[in-house]
């Protein structure tokens, strides 16, 4: 029987989020107390709709400082980790003829810049803790090294990611774009891959992950950040990548209904963490079953940026989460989520 493979959008019907909590281990130490709020802000809107995966050090601690969230859809889970950015670390899903498969890819922390070594073995602690549904099968993609926010998909066969990052030193340099490509098409069922050239955030370690910058919001809509400021460092690259963005196609053959969302412009706060400009986007956001949880900064923008993004997403509830001490550690809302489609998370 031919091999049908899909690579479903995040806008899919999903059966979980996962997270991975933040302790004492972690980089987070010094800025424990406001990002632990910040995870338990976007806990409380998650177990409103569906089930949230918490991987943590401590689950009595943990669930100490969920006190007055309901955790009848949390499913805790023991895992030792080094960090918390469960978009990278997290397997990704696909549907072979229909069933559920779960890629777990080489996680190398951004090629070789952190420590990785727990994080890497967190998706198979899943597996040995019964976290996916009996009927999911757990597929090992070393020596592959892919991070789920260096992809986006529109779910019909379009993958969109940028060259800086998946062409990368310490990632799979010794293989050239072009066989990159062909093995994204072929474990991911895809017809075409979008290449970004350009764009940028300061402050990024990642190389580029391409949900800092653009994300589908369905097949023939593309969201992105837009830089309106000459002066600032990230304008031309920028521009360039919404020149790219303009000259690409929907698979109706018509120019993607492009959506811009605001710059986050450096406040006093920005500078408050080690003298240095943080990634903050908005681009960064996470859609789940009936809503869309969209990153602030305490900034005039989180306005227009939900106001964008409400009008990308109609029909789901936009609420916004406050993720200034996520971008302490250069990621945000998006960076530390996983979500899994519906059928793969065990019924627990």
């Amino acid at each position: 029987m031919e091999k049908k493979i899909l690579f479903p959008a995040e806008w899919y019907p999903q059966s979980a989020v996962q997270l991975t909590w933040p302790h004492d281990d972690t980089d987070w130490c010094p800025n424990l107390k406001d990002v632990t709020q910040c995870f338990i802000s976007i806990t409380t809107e998650i177990v409103k709709r569906e089930k949230l995966i918490i991987v943590c050090a401590d689950e009595a601690k943990t669930r100490a400082q969920l006190e007055g969230v309901n955790d009848d859809n949390i499913i805790f889970r023991t895992v030792t980790s080094d960090d918390t950015w469960a978009r990278d670390h997290g397997g990704i899903t696909v549907f072979i003829n229909g069933k559920p498969v779960v890629y777990d890819f080489v996680f190398n922390a951004w090629g070789m810049k952190y420590p990785a070594s727990y994080d890497n073995l967190i998706t198979r602690r899943l597996v040995h803790e019964k976290t996916f549904a009996p009927a999911v099968d757990v597929v090992s993609m070393q020596p592959f090294i892919l991070e789920g926010g260096s992809i986006d998909t529109d779910g019909k066969g379009t993958l969109l990611t940028t060259v800086s990052c998946l062409c990368s030193l310490n990632r799979n340099e010794h293989i050239k774009k072009e066989q990159i490509e062909a093995y994204l098409k072929d474990i991911f069922g895809l017809s075409r891959v979008l290449w970004l050239e350009n764009g940028k955030l300061e402050g990024d370690d990642t190389g580029g992950h391409i949900d800092t910058l653009a994300r589908f919001c369905d097949e023939n809509t593309i969201a992105y950040v837009k830089c309106t400021d000459k002066d600032n460092s990230c304008y031309k690259s920028l521009k360039e990548m919404e020149k790219e963005l303009k000259s690409f196609r929907a698979l109706n053959g018509q120019p993607y209904r492009l959506i811009p969302l605001p710059m986050v412009y450096y406040a006093d706060w920005e500078y408050e963490w080690q003298c240095e400009r943080l990634p903050a986007t908005y681009a960064n956001f996470l859609i789940i079953n009936g809503a869309v949880l969209v990153p602030f900064y305490q900034l005039e923008t989180d306005a227009v940026a939900a106001k964008a993004l409400q009008k990308a997403f109609p029909d789901r509830e936009v609420i916004g989460i406050d993720c200034r001490p996520l971008v302490k550690q250069n990621g945000s809302l998006h960076c530390v989520t996983m979500q899994y489609p519906q059928g793969v998370v065990a019924s627990v």
